[in-house]
Parts: C-alpha cells; structure tokens; sequence
C-alpha cells in the first residue's frame, strides 16, 4: 500500500469526488482507508440510559484505496507513488515532482 495514515489525499471517483482530505487509517487487509470528513454515512443510535434520547449521527466509513490518490506536496495536484532506494531505506516517492514524500 502507498497511502499511510496522515498523508493527504484527494478522492478521484465516486460522490466526493474531488474533495482534498487527510487520512485517518489503512486497513490493508481489505485495500480500504478511513478519509476525514469522506464518504460520511447516517448511524442511528439507540438511547444508552432511560431519560437519553436515541440520534442519528454521522460517521466517516472507508473507502476503497483505489479511489483516492496522494497529493504532491510541490504542485499540490494528485501524482502517483515511486519507492527508490536511498541510504539503504526504502522511501516513497512523487512521480509528478520526484521528491521524497
């Protein structure tokens, strides 16, 4: 996988298309990730204690890795990612600009 938690993505396919956000989780074993503030779905919440009232909440649900790409930190635009060897460690790279991400 080429997206980390914390790197900053833009979804390229599906209703948020477009929208520049930051990721707040991978999970690899299902090739989805958590996006802040993406792909937001309705939860109905049941009253916990008598006297509380039951809600509907908003909750961000992961989507899947191929519809968001990362954002060049240079040009700002979505670029693909490059690994490269340097110092004996293997780093991501920006295909667009070609610095280290």
């Amino acid at each position: 996988m080429n997206i980390k938690k914390g790197d900053n993505v833009i979804v390229i396919a599906g209703k948020d298309k477009g929208k520049k956000a930051k990721v707040l989780g991978v999970f690899a074993s299902q090739n989805r990730v958590l996006v802040e503030g993406i792909n937001m779905k309705k939860k109905h919440q049941k009253p916990r204690r008598t006297n509380e009232k039951g809600q509907t909440i908003e909750v961000a649900t992961p989507l899947h890795i191929s519809n968001v790409m990362l954002i060049d930190s240079k040009s700002g635009k979505q670029t693909r990612v490059g690994s490269k060897m340097a110092g004996g460690k293997k780093i991501r790279v920006s295909k667009k600009s070609g610095n280290e991400i």
